[in-house]
């Protein structure tokens, strides 16, 4: 026995015995939603994908963790109503898909490094926790919050002003010498200052490390010439090239390999070494000029 029935103007051949099951399963393809999960539209589901890929990308740019990047990224995309976001990551790309009722969406963004910013990391945190309290989430809020969102970095004087005293507070500790920590204080700000100038006018940022360097090794072994000679020299020296240790990247590329993101770990890992062989390139290149040639022995 077989029985015809319409819906949505389709026929279906249902056969008596073919069992009701495989009716239940067609039917729940043709509906376009599930009554569980609330209606999203296709044109909807872009622009949750563009938000969550926006939202990861602000977070890798500005040094988050690959932890952290997945985990906000998959609570956004759940609070606007997709089932699913699924991340994957690498040093300097973002591959994403969201899930919705059988339907999925890719999409790969370039991810550029901006530097380190926390103040940006902690509000798409706020922004994220905004939207997982009000459901259903209005898209063009999510939208407007990331848009809004002030990228402004750090002002430049007053981060080589903290970073100089930084290494002048160090270089005091271990010599308490005024000559020292006023050298030191010269010589980091003034590093930090070019560095900072590079990468503004676009440098590569391993020719900014060399760069810096090179000018906080030329101020920092002053102490060794006369009038500003002193019996720790060295300490000048090694507390001026403070500032170019890669600490924040070294950190996040130990914590993504021992949380399973390899790839994301190496890359970081490499980023970091090739910073730190800049520098070394810049201090021994100045060390050269200059004919120290027994520094720190």
């Amino acid at each position: 026995m077989v029985a015809i029935i319409l819906i949505n103007g389709k026929a279906l051949f249902c056969q008596k015995f073919a069992i009701i099951d495989d009716f239940y399963n067609w039917c729940s393809l043709t509906q376009a939603i599930s009554p569980f999960i609330p209606f999203i539209s296709y044109e909807d589901q872009q622009v949750i994908t563009r938000l969550c890929v926006q939202c990861g990308l602000l977070l890798m740019q500005y040094g988050a963790e690959s932890v952290v990047v997945v985990d906000l990224t998959k609570r956004l995309g759940r609070a606007l109503g997709v089932v699913s976001v699924e991340c994957a990551l690498s040093f300097n790309a973002l591959t994403l898909t969201t899930l919705y009722n059988g339907r999925c969406i890719t999409t790969t963004r370039h991810s550029t490094h901006q530097g380190i910013n926390v103040a940006v990391l902690v509000r798409i945190g706020h922004i994220v926790m905004d939207a997982e309290k009000c459901r259903p989430t209005n898209l063009h809020t999510v939208q407007q919050a990331l848009i809004a969102l002030d990228k402004t970095p750090y002002p430049a004087p007053l981060v080589a002003c903290f970073v100089g005293l930084s290494c002048a507070c160090f270089a005091y500790l271990h010599s308490q010498s005024g000559t020292i920590f006023s050298v030191t204080l010269i010589a980091a700000t003034l590093a930090m200052s070019a560095r900072l100038l590079l990468i503004k006018k676009h440098f590569n940022a391993f020719i900014a490390a060399m760069a810096a360097a090179l000018v906080a090794t030329f101020i920092g072994s002053s102490v060794y010439f006369a009038p500003f000679a002193h019996p720790k020299a060295e300490v000048a020296v090694a507390a001026s090239i403070l500032l170019l240790v890669p600490s924040f990247p070294i950190i996040n590329a130990l914590s993504d390999v021992l949380k399973g993101y390899i790839t994301m770990g190496v890359g970081r890992f490499l980023w970091a070494s090739m910073l730190s062989l800049s520098a070394c390139v810049g201090i021994v290149s100045a060390l050269l000029l200059l004919g120290i040639a027994d520094w720190g022995l």
